[in-house]
């Protein structure tokens, strides 16, 4: 008794629709990421462009009440925030520096 299991001939027309399968497939794949990638440049550039540089301009000098120092800044449009270390946000306005509003914290 021959318990060998008999290998099938292999169809050359299957082997060659599988090739195609996966060289699409890879191809796909490929193209896929590729757009993924130009979209990603185009979105972060239309988003960091001219204007942003301009919004998101760093203060020349930020003068701070005497004895306080920064532990964080933030930003917007019109303003700039600075929290110190005495548990304060001051508010500063961003076109002239004069300071707009003081936030004690509980």
């Amino acid at each position: 008794m021959n318990d060998t299991p008999q290998q099938q001939p292999v169809d050359s027309g299957t082997v060659r629709y599988l090739r195609l399968l996966v060289t699409v497939l890879t191809v796909t794949m490929v193209v896929g990421f590729i757009i993924i990638v130009v979209l990603f440049v185009i979105r972060f550039s239309d988003a960091f462009g001219s204007d942003a540089a301009d919004t998101f301009a760093l203060p020349v000098g930020i003068t701070l009440p005497e004895g306080t120092s920064a532990t964080a800044f933030t930003q917007g449009k019109l303003w700039y925030a600075i929290v110190t270390d005495d548990d304060r946000i001051l508010i500063f306005d961003r076109q002239s520096g004069a300071l707009r509003q003081s936030i004690d914290l509980q």
